[in-house]
């Protein structure tokens, strides 16, 4: 925001553009864009960036975050997407030199450049970085940007205050790659599920996520991991049934309310192996009874998946349930 209005300040028309994937949204960046008066695009690269997650080639962070290969990757398209529509356009981001330790290092910024294979004009902390060719040229005023260094945001604050700008989002990144619990449930299904897809990584943010190893096919001597997502909420209910797609197994609790639960099998000509299920759900259940990690039928994988449903469902701990299915037919 700051960067933009900078800018703005400067006579220069500033489209501002947001990435969407699995790990990060655009719903601050819509918020902000409103504030202060710009055109915002957004554009998903969900491929794209499980692709680097996958393979980053500059490494991770503390977590499975690829920082660097991230914001080059950002870069890249805008700077593809601008060169295109207008001529002299200059890319230009809010980052701050030394603000975060990994990704905001003088070198890093530097590997950015070179990532996404153009220069950055950084508004922010443009007097204590190489002067651009955009300043060079005169397009951009560098006596009227700053020389912000380090992570105190006092000043940024101040020039908040000074443009205006009420509300604006908090220090954090907000990118669930640099949050550890996420990044372990990822970090088991790379693991598992190596082609696995963004829609498949989509269903590791919403519920209780179990693994359990699906016996070897006839035609095949590997066993195949199937994956099972309990909701914890109706909103974490509703979305799991959103994400459900072709090959997915949709379950629920018949006569009592209870969690909504996906069962995906990464087999392409899974058929539901019965189409009723009458379980006795335990009073008291331990994970270590359930036997994940011993290698099971279709039918015990969904035993074990309606036996969590019932768990979680605490009204019918103690009664023998009914549970529907739902096989999707699209999506």
């Amino acid at each position: 925001m700051l960067a933009a209005k900078l800018l703005l300040a400067q006579g220069l028309e500033v489209i501002g553009v947001c990435f969407e994937s699995n790990f990060y949204s655009c719903a601050k960046a819509k918020i902000a864009a409103e504030q202060i008066g710009i055109e915002l695009k957004v554009v998903d690269i969900s491929k794209e960036m499980l692709d680097l997650v996958k393979n980053p080639p500059t490494g991770y962070g503390k977590h499975l975050n690829p920082c660097l290969d991230c914001h080059g990757l950002m870069v890249k398209s805008v700077f593809a997407k601008a060169t295109t529509d207008k001529d002299g356009a200059i890319v230009a981001t809010g980052e701050v030199l030394g603000q975060r330790p990994f990704s905001q290092t003088r070198p890093s910024l530097k590997k950015v450049e070179k990532l996404a294979g153009c220069e950055i004009l950084r508004p922010l902390s443009a007097k204590l970085l190489p002067e651009t060719e955009a300043e060079k040229k005169g397009l951009v005023n560098r006596g009227r940007l700053l020389n912000i260094k380090g992570r105190n945001r006092e000043r940024q604050m101040e020039l908040a205050k000074k443009f205006k700008i009420k509300e604006y989002p908090n220090p954090a990144g907000g990118c669930l790659l640099t949050d550890q619990k996420f990044s372990e449930r990822l970090m088991k299904m790379l693991d598992y599920w190596p082609e696995c897809t963004p829609s498949d990584v989509e269903l590791l943010k919403w519920g209780r996520v179990f693994w359990v190893t699906l016996k070897a096919l006839k035609d095949s001597k590997r066993s195949q991991k199937v994956l099972i997502v309990v909701g914890r909420n109706k909103e974490e209910c509703e979305k799991l049934e959103k994400l459900a797609k072709i090959g997915d197994v949709v379950m629920e609790l018949r006569d009592i309310k209870g969690p909504l639960t996906v069962v995906r099998f990464s087999i392409a000509d899974f058929r539901l192996p019965i189409d009723k299920l009458k379980l006795d759900i335990s009073k008291e259940l331990k994970m270590g009874e359930l036997k994940l990690g011993e290698k099971k039928n279709e039918k015990e994988i969904l035993e074990i998946a309606g036996l969590l449903i019932g768990w979680y469902a605490v009204k019918a701990r103690g009664k023998k349930v009914s549970l529907d299915f739902r096989l999707p037919i699209d999506n």
